[in-house]
């Protein structure tokens, strides 16, 4: 057991704000800070949303939530967050400069065996730890949105203590969370990247008028994505090899991936008129829905399939 008991929370916006809902049912003491009351006000908003609509989905009940909202404590100060704490995961904006700063004053207010998590989505650890004085115990502990639902934390090292990465893998996983340890930092991470890859080639296949952006969307969703939320590429593979799996299905099917990958988007940049056709073409995807409806209708279904693979 790591027995990390208390948290902070650096930054209060989407992903702050949900990883400090996450941390709150799962039993923790949350410190939230971010820059000013205004964000802090929002950020409780959130919280209690965020919440609230744990208790609707009967995932938590309501004295859970009360018990939740009394191990909470907003500041707009650093030194106040991260004191007394055993970890923390910091969430602001998505530049170099601001998480340095961030990092510089964590630096002269936190013991140095404090954790220190950054949820960038694509920055290099190594930039961020050349900034500390304490560049061990600093690593990458990307969530994917929203964290309180989504399992996946991606931890890269860099240059990290190896009792850091594990200590930080262990506490993820002790909470629920499903940690993967990138030996190797790249820009984007891993499923990021798999991400990128994936929608490069549905954009490439509207520009070419192969699909609508409605169907190249369906065909994800109710293909590969349904296997994707039980099996990774390799195994859904293995398993399409029958009786030789992958060695069978390399076989059988490695010439025509190679005639595939021949034929697939390789651009680096997207290509003129694609954003304007992206924007068009998702508007007959909406069907007049507002964010807020689609937020709801994913966050219903996501909470449905993670109670079937026992992830809630």
């Amino acid at each position: 057991m790591v027995g990390i008991k208390k948290v902070a929370c650096l930054g209060a916006g989407t992903i702050g704000s949900s990883w400090a809902a996450y941390f709150l049912i799962k039993g923790l003491q949350v410190n939230v800070q971010d820059v000013n009351e205004e964000i802090i006000g929002n950020a409780r908003k959130k919280i209690n949303t965020i919440l609230q609509s744990l208790v609707d989905k009967e995932i938590i009940s309501e004295r859970d939530r009360a018990d939740a909202i009394s191990r909470v404590f907003f500041t707009t100060s650093i030194a106040e967050a991260v004191k007394d704490v055993q970890f923390i995961q910091e969430s602001a904006v998505e530049r170099y400069e601001v998480k340095q700063k961030i990092i510089n004053e964590v630096d002269s207010c936190a013991p140095e065996s404090v954790i220190f998590a950054s949820s960038s989505s694509g920055l290099l650890v190594s930039r961020l730890q050349e900034c500390s004085s304490y560049p061990g115990r600093i690593v990458i502990g990307h969530p994917f949105n929203p964290p309180h639902l989504i399992p996946l934390v991606e931890i890269v090292r860099g240059n990290a203590d190896k009792n850091t990465v594990r200590l930080a893998s262990d506490f993820y996983r002790e909470i629920g969370k499903v940690p993967i340890i990138l030996n190797k930092e790249v820009p984007g991470h891993v499923a990021n990247r798999i991400q990128a890859a994936v929608w490069r080639e549905c954009i490439d296949l509207v520009m070419k008028e192969v699909c609508s952006v409605k169907d190249v969307d369906a065909a994800v969703c109710y293909g590969p994505g349904l296997r994707w939320a039980l099996l990774g590429p390799t195994m859904i593979f293995h398993l399409g090899g029958g009786d030789k799996g992958l060695k069978g299905f390399l076989e059988h099917l490695g010439e025509a991936f190679e005639s595939w990958w021949s034929d697939m988007a390789a651009w680096s940049k997207f290509p003129k008129g694609s954003k304007e056709a992206l924007l068009v073409g998702l508007q007959e995807e909406l069907e007049n829905k507002n964010i807020d409806e689609i937020v709801q209708w994913r966050d219903d279904r996501l909470v449905a399939m993670l109670k079937l693979l026992n992830l809630l």
